[in-house]
């Protein structure tokens, strides 16, 4: 279709104006990236059989986590999920699940150019050469699935417990998802944990990781969040101090937070592998 110059040159400075009023609109309402929140990725890798999982640590040791903290990408996580028994606040490994790997970025750039680009790195091509190149008859996965978070206001920033500082070999963590029925209430339960959720975690020592608004993936509208503790016992007794707590109590009975949960869970508790920077 041919449009006469004087036509075209008018569209296109309206449609400019148009996109830079947007972006304007986007950034007073905290909506773009310019308002300085994290993006985190988290990856299950769905390992093809237990044989399988030494390529992958190596993999993931020797070859990404170098790469990704030589673009400045630190404090990420890799992890594997426990079979936790409350009651006696014990643990032990979980069989067959997926390594799950939490990732954060401080910009939407950053998780595009980093999924784009890291795998083509001749020092990743190297070290990670066994993973990279393994043979289609014996993969080392079965698939990987991804999830893009987005930070709440209210915790913008990953957090590295202390714990995780001391390198506590004790160490555990809780990941857990809400599931909403719709996109709205998906964002009232959001604001519901900006306006006190957080802060009553932090008060009780749970060690907020992060919080963030599922942006892609499976199962949406979703939020994900970690917390965790020097060991179980002490994290399994700081859920105990939340379900009393009064702040906590006045939430959950305030009618505008009403019914923005159709599902929560699963609930994975994860232990960190001995080279997790996290």
């Amino acid at each position: 279709m041919n449009f006469p110059r004087r036509d075209f040159l008018k569209a296109t400075l309206a449609a400019s104006a148009t996109t830079a009023l947007a972006s304007r609109g986007l950034a007073a309402s905290g909506g773009s990236p310019a308002s300085g929140r994290d993006y985190y990725e988290i990856r299950a890798y769905r390992l093809k059989s237990a044989a399988t999982r030494a390529t992958l640590d190596a993999y993931l040791e020797q070859a990404l986590l170098p790469a990704l903290d030589r673009r400045g990408i630190k404090n990420s996580g890799v992890f594997t999920e426990l079979e936790v028994d409350k009651p006696t606040a014990t643990s032990k490994p979980k069989a067959d699940t997926p390594v799950w790997m939490l990732i954060p970025h401080p910009s939407l750039e950053s998780f595009v150019s980093v999924n784009a680009e890291i795998n083509a790195d001749p020092a990743v091509q190297k070290a990670g050469a066994a993973y990279l190149g393994t043979a289609k008859a014996n993969p080392v996965f079965d698939r990987i699935d991804s999830w893009l978070l987005l930070a709440f206001t209210g915790h913008p920033h990953l957090q590295v417990p202390a714990f995780s500082k001391k390198r506590t070999p004790t160490r555990v963590f809780e990941f857990r998802t809400y599931e909403s029925h719709s996109e709205q209430k998906a964002l009232n339960k959001i604001a519901m944990f900006n306006a006190g959720e957080i802060e009553v975690m932090k008060e009780l020592g749970m060690s907020p990781v992060f919080y963030g608004q599922a942006l892609a993936g499976r199962d949406l509208p979703h939020l994900s969040y970690f917390t965790g503790g020097p060991d179980l016992a002490t994290h399994l007794g700081n859920w105990k101090n939340f379900g009393t707590h009064p702040i906590w109590m006045k939430l959950k009975n305030d009618p505008q937070y009403a019914d923005n949960t159709s599902k929560t869970g699963p609930s994975r508790f994860l232990a960190p592998t001995a080279y997790s920077p996290l």
